[in-house]
């Protein structure tokens, strides 16, 4: 969401002293402009960057592919929540992708030029990090009501609400991300695309952090909890009304969720809890090493749920296979059922 660009937005200016100058000056060689990954400028970064948002985009699409063909996956709450977070998850890397290639391409970069783009990219990128995140929670929650064992909670799982509870989420996050179309500018001082509000920059600095990692983690663990006790103490009741498969899918997004965030957002945390502490060159490095890696770390959300997916359920992959090798089902064969004829009965037979 746009908490995941406003470390990064914050970070672009010294002039918001959320992060120290020493830090900052540290940070600015490796800031990626998508603003969402931090690396050394190095060919083999560059390449790097490149391959897991390619990648990303192949598996979010694949995602998308299978669960809009699969008709039980485009009716089920949960996997339709999926959907959209797929959805989410191309658009977001594609705009991060859409960046590097046109500094890494054409050595220039917008984000400095054209004002429409500073303001648009990141307003963009907060958008559609926010609905991913937000659609994985409430898939999770979705699970735990279709794995209750109560009927009242299992009728909460229901794709016409939950067509609804999409539309109502995306207008949010569109409203929500709005301020980035007022607030960011490029400085003339610096050059670079960033906020001019201290008091917006205050606002993300702190609420960002709960609504991209702590609040996601702490719904999701929760939920995925519940939902894991359900499927151990009303296994019946699971096998009828609920897919354990799909469960096994929530509760790996649940895994993907905390391994990919939670150290970024300790990482946030203890660089804000520690901003006004004097600090050595050789400390500065190492807490910079850090950030880069636990960025970078979460970018690996966006990216792997299609791999896990693959990993946890049997249905998924079928299904998977069947539309990457879809040539195969054009060609089978079906078998052609002959005619059978009853041969008449002595008893039926007549003499002239």
């Amino acid at each position: 969401m746009i908490g995941s660009t406003s470390g990064i937005i914050i970070a672009e200016g010294s002039a918001y002293g959320v992060l120290p100058n020493q830090l900052y000056s540290s940070y600015n060689n490796k800031l990626d402009p998508s603003g969402a990954l931090m690396f050394a400028d190095t060919d083999n970064n560059d390449i790097q960057k490149f391959s897991v948002s390619c990648a990303g985009v192949i598996g979010n699409g694949m995602n998308i592919l299978v669960m809009l063909s699969v008709s039980t996956y485009r009716k089920t709450p949960c996997t339709f929540y999926f959907l959209i977070t797929s959805i989410s998850n191309i658009l977001f890397i594609t705009i991060i992708l859409i960046s590097r290639l046109v500094i890494t391409g054409l050595n220039v970069d917008l984000t400095r030029t054209s004002v429409i783009w500073c303001k648009s990219r990141l307003y963009l990128i907060g958008v559609f990090s926010l609905m991913s995140f937000t659609f994985s929670c409430l898939a999770t929650i979705d699970q735990f009501f279709a794995t209750s064992r109560s009927a009242s909670l299992r009728r909460c799982s229901n794709i016409k609400w939950t067509y609804r509870i999409v539309f109502i989420t995306i207008l949010a996050c569109f409203f929500h991300a709005s301020p980035c179309l007022i607030f960011l500018d490029i400085s003339p001082i610096t050059n670079t695309c960033i906020n001019m509000s201290s008091a917006y920059t205050i606002y993300l600095s702190f609420y960002s952090l709960g609504l991209t990692c702590f609040f996601p983690i702490v719904i999701m663990v929760v939920f995925g909890y519940l939902t894991y006790r359900n499927i151990q103490s009303t296994r019946v009741l699971v096998r009828q009304y609920a897919d354990r498969q799909l469960a096994r899918m929530t509760l790996i997004q649940v895994a993907l969720v905390v391994i990919c965030m939670l150290p970024y957002g300790i990482d946030t945390t203890y660089n804000l809890i520690t901003n006004g502490m004097v600090k050595d060159i050789n400390r500065i490095i190492e807490e910079s090493f850090a950030l880069t890696v636990f960025t970078l770390l979460t970018y690996f959300y966006y990216v792997g749920s299609c791999f896990m997916f693959l990993v946890t359920s049997s249905r998924f992959r079928r299904a998977t296979k069947d539309r990457i090798l879809f040539w195969r089902r054009a060609n089978q064969v079906l078998p052609i059922q002959n005619p059978t004829f009853q041969a008449p009965t002595l008893g039926n037979t007549t003499h002239n």
